[in-house]
């Protein structure tokens, strides 16, 4: 086996010393990159932002963004890395000569004050700045007035959602973004999309009696899992990079399966779509491309992009949390789960999948293949999420819509709830009520009351009991109001 190493602004490095938790935010910075900032350490700010190449979904290699503070820098062995400190140019002896063009907007138009969120900005704006699809420079600013989150240059600001700024303010900062051009002919990072990135590297990392592991298969991954099934199984490590910096949690084994070939697949069959479980939000997003219209209105809202661009379906599933964004849509959708072992196969609809709170019925060593989503899908979808903020927050309420009415009768009804139980739930009683019913404001209030008093929800600081139910009934309403105009015609 060969040593861990990572590419880090072109230098490749050895990650030992660094013990197996040791994130890839405490590795740069340990090494004088301190361009990447410690802000939550639990991927809300965005200060410690990065540059990773990663399989493109329009061009071979696409550069994104992710949360240094949340990733094992173990998990990026055989990677290629960028920080703030090699987007400039820089001369043969490594001195700074020009700054890069996202740099340059930003020093130019006030988007930096103190300085401390700076760095992690310039990373997630340049990975927006280097998407392949974005559009050339120089479209009408009419464009933009006709959609708020898009600069004329084509920029997306969801880009951003993860990047907290305290001091400078948001304005100086949009107007960075909006200015940037495409990038020259010359551009060495826009010359690297063309090419292929690593190949993910077969890992068996140790330090201090604590191993990080990465199969190269399924069938590896499988037996391992069979043979130490105590060991955390990563992905993107949203959540579990969270449990390693808030409250300390060290594993002996971690086992990594976000680069298996089996869990990143996606398919779209004559009666279902295969969504791999290791495909980040993102990369879902962006094949899809809306063609799952309830699933497209999950992704904005599931936290911010760079958490998108590590986050997947598999983790999310996988923790079991009652208050995770994508189970009430996949609820909704009817979704059903592949889980693997050692011994093979099995789906599961994912309305039998929880058992309990972060309890499920995946047994020690199995692991989550892929989510499948039956066709055809229901023409009337909405998701609501009730949430403090707007975006990149902890849903209080969740709720998926997914309706067939036809001649204006409720022909299937499927609604998943999440926030107001134990597990995410499918709201059945409500469901049974409005089948084989007018879509009519009658039938909807009735129904609302109903759903009103689906599942157990609790009072915490984020809601009380009595605001879930209330919110529960109004979603319903909601939907009524936003789609009779639309099934009527």
């Amino acid at each position: 086996m060969v040593a861990a190493r990572i590419t880090v602004n072109g230098k490749e490095t050895p990650i030992a010393p660094a013990a197996p938790h040791t994130t890839v935010l405490d590795f740069l910075r340990d090494r004088g990159l301190t361009g990447t900032k410690e802000g939550c350490a639990e991927g809300e700010c965005g200060a410690c932002s990065i540059l990773v190449a990663r399989p493109g979904v329009n061009k071979p290699t696409d550069w994104v963004a992710v949360n240094a503070c949340l990733v094992p820098v173990a998990s990026l062995d055989g990677q290629e890395v960028i920080t703030s400190e090699g987007l400039a140019t820089v001369d043969e002896s490594g001195t700074p000569t020009a700054l890069h063009p996202v740099q340059e907007e930003m020093a130019v138009r006030g988007g930096s004050q103190c300085g401390y969120c700076t760095p992690g900005f310039i990373c997630s704006m340049a990975s927006e700045y280097y998407r392949p699809d974005r559009c050339a420079h120089g479209e009408s600013s009419e464009a933009a007035e006709a959609d708020a989150e898009h600069g004329p240059n084509g920029f997306d600001l969801h880009s951003l959602s993860g990047n907290l700024c305290r001091c400078t303010g948001y304005r100086p900062i949009r107007d960075a973004a909006y200015a940037v051009g495409s990038p020259a002919e010359d551009d060495v990072l826009a010359q690297r999309r063309d090419q292929a990135p690593p190949e993910p590297a077969s890992t068996a990392y140790e330090q201090d009696d604590r191993v990080f592991l990465r199969p190269g298969t399924l069938a590896e991954t499988a037996q391992l899992l069979r043979d130490r099934p105590e060991a955390v199984v990563v992905s993107g490590s949203t959540d579990w990079g969270v449990e390693v910096n808030i409250r300390s949690r060290r594993a002996d084994c971690v086992v990594a399966v976000d680069r298996l070939p089996e869990l990143r697949e996606l398919r779209v069959e004559s009666d279902h779509i295969e969504i791999g479980a290791a495909l980040t939000l993102t990369e879902i997003e962006r094949r899809l491309d809306g063609s799952v219209p309830l699933l497209a209105e999950l992704f904005p809202q599931f936290a911010s992009r760079l958490i998108r661009n590590s986050a997947t379906f598999g983790g999310n599933l996988g923790t079991g949390s009652p208050i995770g964004d994508s189970p009430p849509v996949l609820l909704a959708l009817e979704a059903s789960l592949v889980l693997a072992d050692a011994d093979g196969e099995r789906e599961v609809p994912l309305a039998d999948y929880f058992t309990g709170y972060r309890q499920s019925v995946r047994r020690p060593g199995e692991l989550i293949r892929a989510v499948r989503v039956p066709l055809p899908l229901s023409p009337v979808t909405a998701f609501h999420k009730i949430a403090k903020r707007r975006f990149d927050d902890i849903s209080s309420v969740a709720v998926a819509f997914a309706l067939d009415i036809e001649d204006g009768i409720v022909r299937k009804a499927r609604i998943g709830l999440g926030g107001v139980a134990a597990t995410p739930i499918r709201a059945l009683a409500t469901e049974a009520l409005l089948e084989g019913r007018p879509w009519t404001a009658q039938t909807v209030e009735a129904a609302a009351e109903v759903l009103k008093a689906q599942g157990t929800p609790m009072s915490d600081h984020r809601a009380s009991a009595g605001y879930r139910s209330a919110m529960l009934g109004q979603s319903l309403l909601k939907l009524y109001a936003e789609t009779t105009e639309a099934v009527s015609s």
